[in-house]
């Protein structure tokens, strides 16, 4: 039976395992945190829906894939009102009209995909076991990754490792002898703000609104407390790029509540009153972005291996494919998933999943080469005088 060592366990990583254990793979799941679900994957509440562009980008054309096989992976594992509720959302600003949507609690999501795994008997969790690195151990016929702790210690190996641990995946790949290098592995931090409160009475709207951010005017979820009222409006979250800080600050809500004005002037007066009696309440993360916001899927590149291609190359190095990018055996990333983990999480996970077992990918070409971890070092690569 074959084995994977997966890091990370927000959407990423859960949608990662969960693809590989429906395969027959048996899993080691090892994050820093206490348990699943509690980064950015934490989110109170967020939205499913449509990515519409006035023209097809990769990030729209994967949307539209993304969302009907998320929505029915929440039909399928999570009752509504426990982690998800079907709406609709007005758009006011870019792509006016009103658009099919589901409000979602990330991590209920996260714990079906996880439980899942464990009915199939093909996962082992390892909490608060932050990686420090990765060393390679694979000899010419088998490839072995063993994850280290800041000790040195073995936390797990495996021949096959996903990284899926958000902007943590770029210092475990970056690292003096890692894998990658930092201008091949361009990714940012995006720190999201939400502001929201337990909703008394009668919500402001009757569904969900969105304009620069979202205004959830009401989600009930008997899944919320005792972290959250079981019974919220929200607005955010903001979107700040290079900001790596995990703190809920005055000025974020005062960014969302400018944003809320042009959405409802009404809902924006009540939450600058609930702030000033000290009832608003906040939650903050931090996600990651590329640097073309399109996440990356796939095989890491071997720089060394890749530089020596195009050595061998020479004046002909720009017309070497990017499949042809050679890939160090057996490690692979999820990540780079932005503001749309929501939509795009379980799609990258099967992606995943059969680009790992050989499998047919099922995708346009052009979406496989916009998605591939080697793009930015494969260009950089390319460019190099001969």
């Amino acid at each position: 039976m074959p084995s994977a060592l997966v890091i990370g366990a927000g959407l990423a990583g859960a949608a990662s395992c969960v693809a590989l254990a429906r395969r027959g793979w048996q899993l080691t799941l090892l994050d820093a945190a206490d348990g699943p679900s509690l980064g950015a994957s934490a989110l109170p509440v967020g939205m499913l829906s449509p990515h519409v562009t006035r023209a097809p980008t990769p990030l729209s054309r994967l949307c539209a894939l993304g969302v009907s096989d998320m929505r029915s992976q929440l039909e399928r594992l999570v009752p509504p009102g426990r982690g998800w509720q079907p709406c609709e959302v007005d758009n006011l600003g870019h792509d006016p009209g009103r658009w099919p949507a589901a409000l979602v609690r990330p991590s209920a999501l996260v714990e079906a995909w996880l439980d899942e795994c464990r009915r199939l008997s093909a996962l082992t969790t390892r909490w608060r076991s932050p990686v420090d690195r990765l060393v390679n151990r694979s000899t010419p016929d088998q490839p072995l990754w063993q994850a280290l702790d800041a000790e040195g210690q073995v936390l797990a190996e495996a021949p096959v490792v996903v990284i899926a641990a958000a902007f943590g995946s770029h210092a475990l790949l970056t690292q003096e002898n890692g894998p990658m290098s930092p201008e091949a592995l361009p990714l940012r931090p995006v720190k999201g703000q939400m502001s929201l409160a337990a909703l008394q009475g009668e919500p402001l709207a009757e569904r969900p609104q969105r304009n620069n951010g979202v205004f959830v005017p009401i989600y009930e979820d008997a899944g919320l407390p005792p972290q959250w009222p079981a019974r919220i409006w929200a607005m955010g979250s903001t979107y700040e790029r290079g900001d790596n800080s995990s703190h809920v600050n005055a000025a974020a809500h005062e960014r969302n509540a400018h944003s809320l004005e042009s959405i409802s002037p009404a809902a924006a007066l009540r939450q600058r009153e609930t702030a000033a009696r000290g009832e608003l309440l906040g939650w903050a993360q931090v996600r990651c972005a590329s640097l073309d916001r399109v996440p990356m899927v796939g095989a890491v590149p071997h720089l060394q291996d890749l530089q020596a291609l195009m050595q061998q190359a020479g004046a002909r190095r720009g017309r070497v494919p990017m499949a042809d990018t050679p890939r160090w055996p057996g490690l692979f990333m999820l990540g780079a998933l932005g503001s749309r983990g929501l939509t795009l999480a379980h799609a990258m996970g099967e992606l995943l999943a059969r680009l790992i077992e050989g499998e047919d990918p099922n995708l346009e070409a052009d979406l496989l080469r916009a998605l591939d971890p080697a793009r930015f070092a494969w260009k950089q690569a390319r460019r190099q005088p001969a």
